[in-house]
């Protein structure tokens, strides 16, 4: 391969990866250091990553369907794909059309039904396009149950497709009277129609149905929120309990939710809202729930890291926006406690900015000495959570989780790093990776501590493990074809067609 080759790859790999890292991260919110625009920055910023990657790299930005991109950008690539149907090959299409209805299996389905509002809107009513809603549709469980949780979207879709009676549906009729002349009949044969019907005049009704419809008929009704709340909780989702428990604890108001079946950075920001007096209380509690969601979100890379230092950012900007409250900071302390698990035993340890050596009592305070805990955790230290305990000689694995905003000197960290691979590891015995939860939309990416070390943005602590394994194409030890090959895999595990080895 000549050298302009050599440049080519290189550049399409940091091209892919400064749009994953995109993918990842950002959401069109406002974040911490954004300006008085908000999230419009974000979004213009998306908007040009998207277009970019699409037109240049139509492969990979399929491709990113099978990766740990967040439901915001994902729905945004479906969008993209459908739309610009015409630039693809037909066996592209093919290709994508698979990519398409796995991702859109694991949507939310209040994400998928804004994406089909969003594709009647931009007039996209190709063959291709309704059979790919259709066979959505096709395959919900209760399309009763949607009709009434969702029934602005089911209606746009199947208004969209030409349907006169939406499949999955029993009995079918129903389903189209109740979303297009809703008081034709005098009641319905599926239960949540008829209780639906019911609801507009009787009180007891409203705990049938689902808790987002419920909510506004309990309002009509003048129902106390207490007692709603009790009466609906066994028809609310896992989210929708976690939801309301979680306000209703954190204001003292009710009993706890139930820890043992959080994901493990939705615990972690459930625990930085508790005050302190509450989180020492519950110390053995909350710190036996962290650590059992770490454990089951490392799954099969449990204990196999070997000697792993983390340096977390616990400084001011970890607060977030308020759009985004206390996630950067809640992303570090669930990564916290996953590298603990990912780590040998007794063979972990985890430095923070401000210097705290206790986990649950993290807050977002004072600067970023990033360049100042890159030192400690490169030198020899103590392991485990006991500072004269055995120490090890030195991490086999360094993981970094910052925004990047290294000012306690400013530059310090990019120069230890520097320093650290040039002189003093040159044959990379310690694995170093940054990963940052924050978007900067005026770099396109998210920011990097130097060019050295390979980035990845991340959203929640449990993709921790892929994104350091996507995070080492970033190095430029590998070429672009490692690159494809590794997407290729994920693309056949995610559709199915391949166990991905």
């Amino acid at each position: 391969m000549n050298t302009s080759e050599s440049l080519a790859d290189l550049v399409a790999a940091e091209d892919v990866l400064l749009f994953v890292n995109a993918a990842i991260t950002t959401t069109g919110q406002r974040e911490f250091r954004s300006g008085d625009s908000g999230g419009m920055d974000q979004q213009l910023s998306l908007d040009f990553l998207h277009t970019y990657v699409r037109v240049n790299y139509r492969r990979v930005y399929a491709a990113s369907l099978a990766l740990d991109i967040n439901d915001h950008n994902a729905a945004r690539i479906v969008l993209g794909l459908l739309e610009s149907a015409g630039e693809a090959s037909a066996d592209e299409r093919r290709v994508e059309g698979r990519l398409i209805a796995a991702r859109l299996a694991v949507l939310p389905p209040q994400r998928v039904y804004r994406l089909f509002g969003a594709v009647r809107r931009a007039g996209i009513n190709n063959r291709r396009t309704r059979a790919i809603m259709r066979g959505w549709l096709a395959a919900r469980p209760d399309l009763g149950h949607d009709a009434v949780k969702y029934r602005s979207g089911v209606k746009t879709a199947a208004r969209h497709v030409h349907l006169r009676c939406p499949p999955g549906a029993e009995p079918l009729p129903e389903v189209g009277v109740f979303l297009f002349r809703p008081g034709k009949l005098p009641r319905y044969a599926h239960p949540l129609l008829d209780a639906w019907r019911r609801a507009h005049y009787e009180q007891g009704a409203v705990a049938e149905l689902p808790f987002t419809v419920a909510e506004g008929f309990a309002a009509r009704h003048g129902m106390k929120r207490a007692v709603f709340l009790e009466r609906a909780a066994p028809r609310m989702t896992r989210l929708e309990r976690l939801r309301t428990q979680e306000q209703r604890v954190v204001e003292g108001l009710g009993p706890d939710a139930d820890l043992a079946v959080m994901p493990l950075t939705r615990l972690a920001l459930y625990v930085l809202a508790l005050p302190f007096e509450r989180r020492v209380a519950r110390r053995a509690e909350l710190t036996g729930a962290l650590r059992t969601a770490a454990r089951r979100a490392a799954g099969e890379h449990a204990g196999s890291w070997g000697r792993v230092h983390a340096v977390l950012d616990d400084s001011f900007s970890s607060s977030g926006s308020g759009q985004k409250r206390r996630r950067p900071l809640a992303v570090a302390l669930a990564c916290h406690y996953l590298l603990e698990a990912l780590a040998a035993p007794g063979a972990y340890r985890g430095l923070w900015t401000s210097g705290r050596g206790d986990a649950l009592l993290v807050r977002p305070w004072g600067p970023t000495p990033l360049g100042m805990r890159i030192l400690d955790a490169l030198e020899p230290g103590p392991v485990g959570s006991e500072p004269d305990g055995p120490r090890s000689s030195g991490p086999d694995r360094l993981v970094i989780v910052s925004d990047g905003w290294d000012n306690a000197p400013a530059g310090l960290a990019g120069e230890v790093l520097r320093v650290w691979r040039q002189r003093l590891d040159p044959g990379r015995r310690t694995a170093v990776v940054h990963l940052n939860p924050v978007y900067d939309a005026g770099g396109f990416d998210v920011r990097r501590l130097t060019t050295g070390v390979p980035t990845a943005g991340i959203r929640d602590a449990e993709d921790l493990p892929a994104l350091v394994e996507i995070a080492r194409f970033a190095e430029g030890r590998t070429g672009a074809a490692e690159l494809y090959a590794y997407l290729d895999r994920r693309v056949a595990r995610f559709t199915g067609e391949g166990d991905g080895s």
